[in-house]
């Protein structure tokens, strides 16, 4: 669900995640949305949580493959398992990154540990997808992780905010990027303000728990507001605030999406689908279950 806002606002749309259940969990997807498919690389943004699982109880997301694009995991509470078909293990947590680069195939699981799910623990994140421009489609698929210590921390005034990709508020985080990317996480206390600059031509600002103001607006939690070019904005926190500020330039044209492919092509798509169901993808080592095609 979206909506358009005020001519004078600088905030353009505003867009109403929508509830989706992957089995075990649900998560909040606000793009891609009806009248919006990407904010600059941004084709998928899902909110996992927050959700108190119980003891014995977690994630278990099987193995499944992507082409085109890169996935992008933070969280804010708990942990889970990536395991892929490089033969990467890689535990994530709280202020890490894992970025995974699909390109022209990788197969990957994503599971709550043995001794995790012991003790009934939270989890709270995002994931996002970011299309992939059509010079890196069909790069060689890759996985980098970077730990909370390597990604840059601006803290004072109120604010704290971690820069998870690209450049922003004069700093910029080693993660890999393959277009102009920004991604930061921005938590604020109440009374905080904190600018966001038009230095980027696609803009938003994913409000994942809080109340904030924008030029006299109120925005409540779960919604993912896309902003307009140009604009230099402020953002007051209304109260405790977590905010995702995402964007970047404007993708080399539309992509297609079908399940857990995202392409510039329809014949590489119909070509993923064919090879999923030949079993032409390379395995996760450890893994037995298989999806079938949707």
């Amino acid at each position: 669900m979206s909506t358009l806002h005020s001519p004078q606002s600088p905030v353009e749309q505003i867009i109403v995640p929508r509830a989706r259940d992957l089995g075990g969990f649900s998560v909040r997807r606000a793009l891609p949305a009806v009248e919006r498919q990407l904010v600059g690389p941004f084709i998928f943004v899902d909110h996992m949580g927050p959700q108190q699982f119980r003891i014995g109880e977690g994630i278990d997301v099987r193995p499944h493959p992507h082409i085109g694009l890169a996935t992008v995991t933070y969280l804010f509470e708990g942990e889970i398992v990536h395991r892929d078909s490089l033969g990467v293990t890689q535990p994530i947590r709280p202020g890490e990154v894992n970025l995974m680069t699909a390109g022209r195939g990788i197969v990957h699981s994503e599971r709550t540990a043995p001794e995790v799910r012991a003790s009934g623990a939270r989890f709270d994140g995002l994931q996002t997808w970011l299309a992939l421009p059509k010079a890196s489609e069909e790069i060689s698929p890759a996985f980098s992780h970077h730990a909370t210590g390597e990604l840059p921390l601006i803290e004072g005034e109120g604010k704290r905010v971690r820069i998870i990709m690209g450049s922003l508020f004069g700093q910029r985080a080693v993660t890999p990027t393959y277009s102009d990317t920004i991604y930061a996480e921005a938590v604020l206390d109440p009374g905080a303000v904190l600018p966001f600059d038009a230095d980027h031509e696609e803009r938003a600002i994913y409000v994942a728990s809080g109340e904030i103001d924008i030029a006299g607006d109120r925005f409540a939690e779960g919604r993912l507001l896309v902003l307009r070019p140009g604009d230099r904005i402020s953002i007051s926190a209304l109260s405790g605030s977590r905010l995702m500020l995402l964007g970047g330039a404007p993708m080399d044209g539309p992509r297609h999406i079908w399940w857990n492919f995202v392409s510039s092509s329809r014949d590489r798509m119909d070509a993923a689908k064919a090879d999923w169901k030949a079993g032409r993808f390379d395995v996760v080592p450890g893994e037995t279950e298989f999806i079938p095609l949707p």
